[in-house]
């Protein structure tokens, strides 16, 4: 028999094989390519993100925090607006509401909700001290603050709004001032759990139209459930205080505090932790550089180094 002949029958046989073994639905034979990330994959991702954060210097933090506190103000305008024109109907008036949350997460804002769970990460990496954590955050919220409050006092003083829509406005900012505190702190936990795990969503798909379906719809989610994010109920507590409806103490103790409170648990313990925690060992592999030990001390975690050691390997100036 010749070569040739011993070939074909050698391949006749491969393809035979092949389709036997495709019947059950799976390639037969080249490569398989995954279509999802692995959770180890993206919470390296996330970490990659932190590290930007962690060593951002403060005006960068505070000036993009600024800008997510102007986009959330376009949030508060069109949620007014679009429920005086629907004349308060549930569905119509929200589809407007997540603009400001895809400008902030697609134009890389900073965003104190948003923001909870990757300098977190480092923190339970032990590459981020607790100071440095805390200041990230208040610069965060100070930046997102300073943003609202301007927006609310633009919102209120000048006439963007109709009379329709100064009125809506009113009444959406109420109901959360009405509410009682452990009210606002359990709805504000169930926003900073959606919030926090948009994080990790936006991170785990792979390309921009599934992105922003995913920030859309998970922030939809927000006033269909009648939630709270703090940078919207700030906004909206100010927008009060400068029509004259409440005093800036009950708008800050009442309804701020209790959804600052319950946004940061939410996303920090609800989503942060428990996706932490999933991740196999295989992520300190693949993150830690040269398998260099970068963690803190227990000393440094606590009140030594404020910018903690990355994870990013280091570069040689030579």
């Amino acid at each position: 028999m010749s070569d040739d002949t011993e070939q074909s029958e050698t391949d006749g046989e491969t393809v035979r094989t092949a389709i036997e073994r495709s019947r059950s639905g799976a390639p037969a034979v080249g490569h398989t390519v995954r279509d999802r990330f692995e959770t180890h994959e993206v919470f390296q991702r996330i970490v990659v993100a932190a590290d930007e954060e962690a060593t951002t210097g403060a005006r960068e933090l505070f000036f993009s925090a600024l800008a997510a506190g102007f986009a959330i103000t376009v949030t508060y305008l069109l949620y007014a607006s679009m429920t005086a024109a629907t004349g308060g109907a549930p569905i119509a008036s929200v589809l407007l509401y997540p603009l400001g949350f895809v400008f902030i997460i697609l134009g890389g804002y900073q965003l104190y909700t948003e923001n909870t769970l990757p300098p977190v990460v480092l923190l339970l990496e032990r590459l981020i001290s607790v100071p440095r954590l805390l200041s990230i955050w208040g610069i965060v919220l100070l930046g997102n603050f300073t943003g609202g409050l301007a927006g609310a006092l633009v919102l209120s003083q000048t006439g963007v709004f109709s009379s329709e829509s100064a009125a809506a406005a009113t009444d959406l900012a109420r109901k959360g001032i009405e509410a009682t505190p452990v009210t606002l702190f359990f709805k504000a936990a169930f926003a900073g759990l959606i919030v926090a795990g948009i994080v990790w969503l936006v991170y785990a798909v792979r390309d921009d139209v599934a992105r922003v379906l995913v920030i859309y719809l998970a922030f939809l989610a927000v006033p269909l459930g009648d939630l709270f994010h703090v940078v919207v109920s700030f906004t909206e507590g100010m927008y009060l205080v400068f029509n004259g409806t409440v005093g800036l103490a009950p708008a800050l103790g009442g309804f701020v505090v209790p959804v600052l409170l319950g946004n940061t648990v939410g996303g920090v313990v609800l989503v942060t932790v428990v996706n932490y925690f999933q991740t196999t060992e295989e992520r300190l592999d693949i993150a830690r550089a040269d398998g260099v030990d970068r963690r803190l001390t227990t000393k440094e975690l606590f009140v030594g180094e404020r910018a903690g050691r990355s994870y990013v390997p280091q570069q040689d100036d030579d």
